[in-house]
């Protein structure tokens, strides 16, 4: 089976799951980890390059602080546990992790920051987490960072196009196709810039509920699809 080489996934739906099944939204949360860590074999298996998960936005801040708070707590436990599996250096998974990481506390900084170095000469499979992550603030860091070089001398002004733009976001990357679950229909602020002409796919069912079959129909329709840039 053809296989795009990078897919980004928008994990939505824990919370709704959670609230159909009238249990606490924490309780998503944590089917969807379990989620991360199939979607990481599946991905892996299928002879995939590149997975971007969209695991945090900037707004997802302004969640109630109980929930949020369980967030972190969840973060901590799953990332813990994921700097520790042997599969990472047994398939070669690189994670990256890309956001205002700053916005987090040090502990979990500090678990993240492991966990790249751990895994930064793996290259088979590349696994990006996006936390505390927004499309649009990442092309604003982006500016200012360019700005910057610009002001110091380090970068002629004359010499900015899409490759240097492209180079100063936290992740240049582009993803041939981008899958969002939940049964939203919108692209809520990911990978503004490298999703330019990206495909994408909306799916009803909510991440927690997300299967393997899901995943390859999902990638099937992918290839059925004339894939071009432009009009």
């Amino acid at each position: 089976m053809k296989v795009p080489k990078h897919i980004g996934i928008i994990l939505d739906g824990n919370r709704r799951l959670a609230k159909k099944l009238m249990v606490k939204p924490w309780k998503g949360h944590e089917w969807g980890a379990k989620k991360v860590e199939k979607v990481i074999e599946w991905g892996n298996d299928l002879g995939i390059s590149e997975l971007t998960l969209y695991a945090l936005s900037i707004e997802n801040f302004n969640r109630p602080e109980i929930e949020f708070n369980y967030l972190m707590k969840l973060f901590k436990k799953e990332f813990k546990r994921l700097k520790n599996d042997h599969q990472l250096k047994n398939k070669e998974i690189r994670i990256n992790f890309i956001g205002r990481l700053w916005m987090l506390d040090e502990e979990l900084q500090e678990i993240l920051n492991d966990i790249s170095n751990k895994t930064k000469n793996n290259s088979k499979f590349i696994v990006n987490f996006a936390i505390a992550y927004g499309g649009r603030q990442e092309v604003v860091d982006a500016t200012i960072k360019i700005a910057e070089q610009v002001k110091s001398g380090e970068l002629d002004i004359s010499k900015i196009n899409e490759e240097t733009f492209s180079n100063s976001l936290w992740s240049s990357s582009e993803p041939d196709l981008i899958i969002r679950t939940g049964g939203e229909i919108r692209t809520s602020n990911f990978l503004n810039f490298q999703s330019a002409y990206s495909e994408w796919i909306f799916l009803e069912k909510s991440w927690p509920e997300f299967e393997k079959e899901d995943f390859i129909s999902a990638i099937d329709e992918y290839t059925s699809r004339e894939v071009r840039k432009g009009v």
